[in-house]
């Protein structure tokens, strides 16, 4: 574990598994997967890719786990794609490629559909497609000194899968300019322009981390299956569209023990108050 990790799994984990390009460790609610590749920065794989998608799957049908966490192994969250890789699979068939892509897709499609709010812990670079891997996830959580950016088109290459959620996140010109360029940007600059959620000086970083996760693990699981759910459905859809779905939802939720719960315990406050 990364002295990022939260201290609610600081105590002996449960139900650790090592593979052999990722750990996952269940412990206090949390689901923690940290990328274990540091002398290739965490670089992704075909390999990588598949045991992500199999984690991922897991934690969410594990009735433990309450919140997602994704972090890197050594100085840095993960560098993009391992070249290595990709050089040595470079005349293999059309078909070997677009299978060695859509197992990294399946990973960003993995952790949007899940129910389960997830969050990247980001130290050192999140590069190509490990910035991609970030901002996949609901809250994305950054030291100040991390660095982000796509400098795929320097190699040749083009930023694909990444874009989706680059493009949502800091809209058109400002995701442009980052994919056409291959610029590198710190972590405050990212926070301002949209693409994580918030840049945390070093020194706080832990605590920081620990205080937010700590409130995601603490909140009632439906409402945040819900609340994530409609958050998304909402890309689709226009105004009066997302204000009927918003409506549905909000119905579901005052059907729900947490919410019934919820509100008895501020009643009951209230009343001794």
């Amino acid at each position: 574990m990364s002295s990022a990790t939260p201290a609610a799994v600081a105590t002996p984990p449960v139900n650790a598994v090592i593979h052999s390009r990722i750990r996952t460790v269940r412990a206090e609610g949390l689901g923690v997967i940290t990328l274990a590749r540091p002398e290739k920065k965490n670089a992704l794989d075909r390999e990588t890719a598949v045991e992500l998608v199999a984690a991922l799957h897991e934690l969410e049908n594990a009735d433990d786990v309450r919140v997602v966490i994704i972090e890197g192994d050594g100085d840095d969250f993960c560098a993009g794609a391992d070249l290595a890789a990709l050089g040595a699979q470079m005349d293999d068939g059309v078909e070997a490629h677009i299978e060695d892509a859509r197992a990294l897709g399946r990973v960003f499609s993995t952790i949007r559909g899940m129910s389960k709010p997830s969050v990247a812990i980001v130290r050192g670079r999140a590069l190509a497609g490990g910035a991609g891997l970030a901002t996949a996830c609901d809250i994305v959580l950054a030291e100040e000194s991390a660095q982000f950016g796509y400098p795929e088109v320097r190699i040749g290459f083009v930023p694909a899968m990444v874009m989706t959620m680059l493009r949502r996140a800091v809209g058109e010109k400002r995701a442009a300019e980052l994919v056409l360029t291959g610029r590198t940007i710190f972590a405050p600059e990212a926070e301002r322009i949209g693409l994580i959620s918030r840049s945390i000086p070093t020194a706080a970083f832990p605590a920081e981390v620990a205080r937010t996760i700590e409130a995601l693990v603490r909140a009632p699981r439906t409402a945040l299956g819900l609340t994530k759910q409609l958050l998304y459905r909402m890309d689709d859809l226009d105004f009066s569209q997302s204000i009927r779905v918003g409506v549905a939802t909000n119905v579901e939720s005052r059907a729900t023990d947490d919410f019934r719960e919820g509100v008895q315990r501020f009643l009951n406050r209230a009343a001794n108050g």
